[in-house]
């Protein structure tokens, strides 16, 4: 499901392509069949009750998960599988490693390493993954510790930060990566009411800045303001997607206004 754009936009090349994406936990079947695409710099929101797929989908675009049936592609290449003929093999475990890298995941809880300050949080992937020499990791991470606000929390260690701060870390070791996209899974859900601004900050300016992301969340002012596309899920589908301010002031499905009232 895409959203209509003028004559521009649709020239932009697409980061995401979701064709008819399923997958099961043994007997439950979690996505029915997810079609989307997300332009290169675009913002996708995601909105939906809890237990409606939004989270493994997200998860499933990096490879966390394993779909069963349909497609996935970023960047033009299938995610997890290489297709032969009419058949899919799945990836190695290097191979899969090597497509996630590109793709930076920002969870709903920090996933920080305790035993390591906000700095070396922020260099570990780079130097061991991609192999990046310490000084040039350690001056990146002082450039994106900047970015987020945090310049002054790089000896840090998580337990010293609150719960925005340590989320603005977490930003910023996803970035580290160079990635072309980024995923949030309900990045401001698990922080006090009065935390959940400055990390908002730090993503629309992100948005802005021109980075791909798909976004699980239950801010609707940020989707409204930030988002190209809104797409509305429960059960498992996508029931109702377009521009965000159209969704939200005006939804045509009886499931999205009954979601709607609750928040709004």
């Amino acid at each position: 499901m895409t959203v209509s754009k003028d004559k521009d936009e649709q020239a932009a090349p697409r980061m995401i392509v979701a064709d008819r994406v399923c997958k099961n936990f043994g007997a439950l079947q979690v996505l029915k069949g997810i079609s989307l695409e997300v332009s290169r710099g675009e913002v996708l929101c995601l909105i939906g009750p809890s237990g409606s797929g939004k989270s493994t989908f997200l998860r499933c675009i990096n490879h966390l998960e394993q779909v069963n049936a349909g497609r996935l592609y970023v960047d033009g290449e299938l995610v997890g599988y290489r297709q032969k003929g009419d058949k899919l093999y799945e990836l190695h475990p290097r191979d899969a490693a090597r497509q996630r890298r590109d793709i930076g995941m920002v969870f709903q809880h920090f996933n920080l390493f305790p035993h390591r300050t906000a700095l070396e949080n922020i260099i570990e992937a780079p130097t061991q993954v991609k192999k990046v020499r310490k000084a040039d990791a350690v001056a990146r991470a002082h450039e994106l510790l900047d970015r987020v606000g945090m310049a002054d929390k790089a000896n840090a260690y998580p337990a010293q930060l609150s719960g925005g701060q340590q989320q603005r870390v977490a930003i910023a070791r996803a970035l580290a990566m160079d990635p072309k996209l980024m995923l949030f899974d309900e990045p401001t859900s698990a922080l006090d009411p009065e935390l959940v601004g400055e990390v908002l900050q730090v993503m629309r300016e992100l948005a802005e800045s021109g980075m791909t992301m798909v976004v699980v969340t239950h801010e609707m002012g940020f989707a409204r303001e930030v988002a190209d596309q809104l797409a509305f899920m429960d059960g498992g589908v996508v029931v109702e997607a377009g521009v965000p301010r159209e969704v939200l002031a005006n939804p045509k499905h009886e499931r999205t206004k009954a979601f709607l009232s609750r928040l709004l």
